[in-house]
């Protein structure tokens, strides 16, 4: 009891689990993988040199940075004009957004599997060109850069729209319809106030997308050629190939500190320096070219009575959308949701085959793949490892990322950022590096090879879904609630129970779905710490799409692809039921 008041009374104390595991399993490798990285103890830099001075070494680099940026500024340019589109959608919005949403949550695995069913040389789209009669010979949609890009925008443009939509939501509809009653055109509206105030979602978006993207490593190996490695494969390669770690902890340091330089570039540009040094060109300029400016300034004199007359005449005049426009907007958002959402339809169909190799669509139905997967010993294992590990981290990650959500809330508001930061360092960073510390700090533990070292290893990144929804709840939680059940002599936790616990039980719930899938779809973590000795089924598939193009991941997949349609409906009438457990004693109270 005196434990339970002293962290009511310190409720920073509730985060000493979190960060405990945190520091354990992930704070502590990452340092003791820097070390490595100078070959402590004589710190030396001779790691670092020799990555440089291997010219292949920094043509992945660059070639990394570049995959990354271009398949950043692809999901910026498809993903703004969609969350647009999506947030002026009025009622049809929610479903958009779950549309949307559907993606994100299916396997990363399994939609690269898709896009090598449609773009193989037997794929979809080659077989109806070849048929239709517009091509001769397949065309090399696979195994390049295309492709890459192709795959890695597909899995990173929900990440990209879903940062847009909630700013783009969240503005003041009346500033565009103040705009173009005062005579503004739509799209003048919308670059002179719109665009401005959407800003901060384009910064998140880039940033999510970017820093991910440089951790890419299954999607370029299974869609790419040759040429197109990225420095994940080569880290991963030199851990499974090489039994001195120095240098694979200085490549994974070297590829943490241009992600860190990139947002720290970002963030300075972003962050106003930028409108100064434009005042300063501009002041440069006019000082530079006074003719041209008064040139200019007299110009304007003539035309001054004719803009005069037009502003009047449209003024109080809103401008609405043409047909032409809503046709246009409609058909780009099919076509975007139709990328996003084809694949995984075309897995679902597929599996139904009843062939020895993949044809779409099947020329017989039958159920002939998942029956081989519901019969193969090496399938339900790997599957029913897979649960246990996402039964346990979820229960596990719950648990103590509800208590550091809780005590967080109650820290002051710059405290909670930055811890909260921390927190979620080990789903921000590029996941392979997570997976090379992690590698580390359980191999000094024993704990490589074994169910307790994967579990510890999905818990760290699970935590931190955890954390972000639950704390997304509580921040509207009203604490007048608790001080009211506290006046009357309730006790902490009793409070907690009967108070706090009813009205943020759909966050906990929401959190820990997170985490049984973050856990569930986990492969690059999985396969550095197990080591392939103890499967599970994202590694069950890795193996299938290096080995052969076998049917029956088709059926996995298609069974991956329909567990976020489970997870939603489940996660709907949570909510549902709350909401309706809420209006009960207000209707009583009536």
């Amino acid at each position: 009891m005196k434990m339970i008041q002293k962290m009511g009374s310190m409720p920073i104390l509730l985060t000493v689990p979190a960060f405990g595991v945190l520091f354990a399993v992930f704070g502590i490798p990452m340092i003791l993988l820097f070390l490595t990285s100078l070959n402590a103890p004589a710190l030396s830099l001779v790691n670092y040199v020799g990555f440089f001075e291997q010219r292949s070494y920094i043509s992945i680099l660059l070639q990394t940075l570049k995959i990354s940026a271009v398949a950043t500024a692809i999901c910026l340019i498809i993903g703004y004009p969609t969350a647009y589109l999506i947030a002026v959608a009025g009622r049809a919005r929610p479903i958009l957004m779950v549309l949307v949403f559907l993606p994100w949550l299916t396997s990363a695995l399994v939609r690269t599997y898709a896009w090598t069913v449609v773009l193989g040389d037997n794929g979809l789209i080659n077989s109806l060109l070849l048929n239709v009669g517009l091509i001769d010979s397949p065309l090399p949609l696979i195994y390049n850069r295309f492709a890459v890009y192709v795959g890695m925008v597909h899995i990173m443009l929900p990440m990209m729209i879903l940062p847009l939509i909630s700013v783009m939501v969240s503005i003041d509809n009346s500033l565009m319809a103040a705009a173009r009653s005062m005579g503004a055109k739509p799209f003048t509206a919308f670059l002179r106030v719109f665009f401005p105030l959407s800003i901060p979602g384009i910064r998140s978006g880039c940033i999510l997308v970017f820093v991910v993207c440089l951790g890419f490593y299954i999607t370029p190996q299974a869609l790419g050629g040759l040429g197109d490695t990225m420095l994940s494969t080569l880290i991963n390669s030199q851990l499974t190939t090489s039994l001195d770690l120095a240098p694979t902890a200085a490549a994974s340091f070297i590829l943490l500190a241009m992600a860190v330089v990139v947002l720290l570039m970002v963030g300075v540009n972003l962050a106003g320096a930028h409108g100064q040094t434009g005042s300063t060109e501009q002041k440069y300029r006019a000082s530079r070219l006074p003719s041209f400016s008064t040139a200019i300034h007299y110009l304007n004199e003539f035309v001054l009575p004719y803009r005069a007359r037009r502003w009047a005449a449209k003024l109080y005049q809103a401008q609405r959308d043409t047909p032409w426009s809503k046709i246009v907007g409609a058909a780009f958002l099919a076509l975007v949701m139709i990328y996003l959402l084809a694949p995984g339809l075309i897995v679902i169909i597929i599996s139904f085959n009843a062939g020895e190799f993949l044809e779409f669509p099947p020329r017989e139905v039958s159920l002939r793949w998942y029956y081989s997967f519901f019969h193969d010993p090496s399938w339900i294992g790997a599957l029913w490892n897979s649960f246990q590990f996402g039964v346990v981290v979820s229960m596990v990650s719950t648990i103590i990322g509800t208590m550091a959500a809780f005590g967080l809330s109650r820290c002051s508001s710059g405290l909670r950022s930055g811890l909260t930061m921390v927190i979620l360092t080990p789903i921000t960073i590029p996941v392979i590096v997570v997976g090379v510390a992690v590698y580390l700090g359980l191999a000094k533990l024993g704990l490589v090879g074994t169910s307790t070292g994967i579990i510890l290893g999905h818990t760290i990144g699970a935590i931190g879904y955890v954390v972000v929804i639950v704390l997304a709840t509580l921040s509207g939680f009203d604490r007048t609630l608790e001080q009211a059940a506290m006046s009357m002599r309730a006790g902490p936790t009793r409070t907690f129970m009967r108070v706090t616990l009813p009205l943020i039980r759909s966050g906990i719930i929401g959190g820990a779905l997170f985490a049984f899938l973050a856990s569930f779809d986990e492969v690059i973590i999985t396969s550095f710490v197990s080591g392939y000795a103890i499967p599970t089924l994202p590694l069950k598939m890795l193996e299938n799409l290096k080995q052969q193009v076998d049917p029956t991941i088709a059926a996995v997949g298609s069974l991956l692809t329909l567990l976020p349609v489970v997870w939603l409906v489940a996660l709907y009438f949570t909510l549902w039921r709350a909401r309706g457990a809420l209006r009960k004693p207000a209707i009583n109270a009536t």
